[in-house]
């Protein structure tokens, strides 16, 4: 996964060639943008360096729904914004995206959706290594005296790459007012 200023990896996936292309320019000054012409495409194009899909659902190869859990099946480690025509129905609670929006979509909406979604993904990669990190030095503590806990460097690394992390989600928690706030603002219904 990148970060913002590592210029995100976007794959825009429509049928409508010129559909997929609009949306393509509109973001290549803010992000790597990929397009695909098609559900085959989009599985075709995607690796791991994709951080945000932009996925239509109405498509005649293969459905974007389909697409959808595919990627998921395939483990990919990114984010999938629905970006489709189809008004969304009941048949959405059983989905597994991460956002829905209804086409036109304005720059500003699309631009803040995908930033929304690289932000939660960098704080769920946070909280996965604050675990991970945590858990080991919960598991030597119960191991090792205190003396051994203190004579080691590695163990000291650890405990300060803990803290680190903490402090950092703690700064994510304060931001998440301004998330939700951003969230709410986007236009995800056109008009």
């Amino acid at each position: 996964m990148s970060s913002r200023s590592e210029q995100a990896t976007v794959l825009v996936v429509d049928d409508e060639r010129e559909v997929a292309d609009v949306y393509g320019l509109r973001l290549r000054d803010e992000y790597e943008t990929r397009t695909a012409y098609g559900g085959e495409e989009a599985l075709t194009e995607m690796d791991d360096t994709v951080d945000v899909v932009l996925l239509d659902r109405r498509m005649p190869d293969i459905p974007g729904d389909d697409v959808l859990d595919e990627i998921r099946d395939r483990g990919f480690d990114c984010r999938v914004i629905m970006l489709t025509a189809v008004d969304p129905g009941m048949d959405i609670l059983e989905m597994d995206f991460d956002d829905y929006l209804c086409k036109p979509v304005e720059k500003q909406d699309l631009v803040t959706a995908i930033d929304q979604q690289l932000r939660i993904q960098r704080y769920d990669d946070r909280l996965s290594e604050y675990l991970e990190v945590t858990s080991k030095l919960a598991l030597l503590e119960g191991e090792l005296s205190p003396q051994e806990m203190q004579n080691t460097d590695r163990l000291q690394d650890l405990s300060e790459r803990a803290e680190e992390l903490k402090a950092k989600m703690d700064e994510t928690i304060e931001e998440f007012d301004d998330i939700e706030a951003a969230f709410r603002e986007i236009a995800r219904h056109p008009g």
